[in-house]
């Protein structure tokens, strides 16, 4: 029953027991209505001098630019923005590749808040709960009526371009009272879930810090060996392409920086180059360029860009702890460049860096003792992982009636 119900909303159709309403095809007990009955408007100024500027997060919601992005990105008078109690809702006109329509969160980290005047600010009128339609939010339900008002063209300097009297006369959907408190009950176990997996994370990344600081800093173990990476391992370029040889259909795909970080387009090559040019199952890799870092390779054969390098260690050196001191040194690189952020490394400044090691032996256990760690890590975000899948089906499911919970 369920199936029919999902494929006749997914078409326009309405099931028995339902209704369309304003467009929406929900369930006959529920209704629809205007935004600004179940929220007003805010739109009270920061005259306490609030210093703590908001920022949105796609994972992390409304945050602190100073615990977000550890600087400020706001004027030095902050008069004139909006200031947030705890419980309040702002939305954030900008779209991205996460939120195409926008974003609006909730204040749940702070007591108070400023965001910027381009945000619309909310809150609850009394009887609104609140729990239900932050699930709402996140769940994109609302991202419809943000649609019908910021089609393609009605946007400006990277901001959509909706006006509050719009947003506020938009559609919401209403369930009963008590079946929203039992969505949101449920919708709220699986964050807690969620919370408690990205937790465990969280601490093996400590953990991981921690061990590695150990292992590879200057004072750490005496009697190991000190060489510039150029002369214990090779580090080759990857192939520059232009525009025109990069197929959208050939015999090899094309490794580019997008790809390892990103969910970024595949391009193709029916080129036959040198055996160095490609990568296969197994090798050790660098992302020098915009994004950094090293991966050890497990996909099929490819053909690596320019701003990857592939990298064949020595005789005396193991891949894998090559691989893990990578890792490490990635977090010098940052911390040495201004602001700590990354734009690029040469290939001649990579060579000059010191990389301290020990025996093979000794270097075969220290790659599986944190390979180990790693392991684990990667468990433990499978599972996240899936959890949040489970939560993104619940809330399709539950948010449209299309399964219905007894209060």
């Amino acid at each position: 029953m369920t199936k029919q119900i999902h494929a006749g909303i997914a078409v326009g159709q309405v099931s028995e027991g339902y209704k369309l309403e304003h467009g929406y095809v929900i369930p006959k007990e529920w209704k629809v209505v205007h935004f600004n009955e179940c929220f007003h408007r805010l739109t009270q100024k920061n005259t306490e001098n609030n210093q703590n500027v908001l920022t949105i997060s796609a994972q992390q919601g409304l945050i602190s630019q100073l615990d977000y992005y550890n600087t400020l990105y706001a004027s030095e008078d902050k008069t004139g923005y909006f200031l947030l109690q705890k419980g309040d809702f702002a939305y954030n006109k900008s779209y991205s590749a996460d939120y195409a329509y926008g974003a609006i969160k909730q204040l749940e980290k702070y007591d108070k808040g400023i965001v910027s005047p381009l945000y619309i600010c909310f809150s609850a009128n009394e009887g609104t709960n609140t729990d239900f339609y932050r699930q709402y939010f996140e769940a994109g339900m609302f991202n419809r009526e943000i649609y019908k008002v910021a089609q393609e063209g009605a946007r400006n300097h990277g901001l959509l371009n909706v006006s509050t009297t719009e947003f506020f006369s938009a559609a919401l959907v209403f369930p009963p009272v008590e079946e929203q408190k039992k969505i949101a009950e449920i919708l709220e176990q699986c964050d807690k879930v969620i919370a408690l997996k990205q937790k465990c994370i969280d601490e093996e990344k400590r953990k991981k810090h921690g061990i590695v600081k150990r292992i590879f800093s200057s004072d750490a173990h005496k009697g190991w060996e000190e060489e510039p990476l150029g002369s214990i391992c090779t580090f080759i370029n990857g192939r520059a392409y232009k525009q025109d040889e990069l197929l959208k259909v050939g015999k090899y795909p094309v490794l580019r920086v997008g790809n390892l970080f990103t969910k970024g387009e595949w391009y193709y090559s029916d080129l036959e180059l040198a055996e160095d040019k490609y990568i296969d199952s197994g090798d050790l890799i660098y992302a020098w360029s915009a994004s950094f870092g090293p991966q050890i390779w497990t996909g099929d054969k490819v053909i690596y860009h320019y701003h990857i390098w592939k990298v064949i260690p020595h005789a005396r050196i193991d891949k894998n702890y090559l691989h893990q001191y990578f890792m490490y040194d990635v977090g010098l690189l940052a911390k040495e460049q201004q602001g700590g952020t990354m734009s690029h490394i040469t290939k001649e400044a990579m060579e000059k860096r010191i990389c301290r090691f020990p025996s093979l032996t000794q270097q075969k256990e220290i790659a599986q003792l944190l390979s180990m760690v790693d392991q684990k890590m990667e468990l433990l975000q499978s599972e996240l992982d899936e959890w949040e899948m489970k939560k993104k089906a619940l809330m399709q499911l539950l948010l449209t009636g299309i399964v219905r919970v007894k209060p």
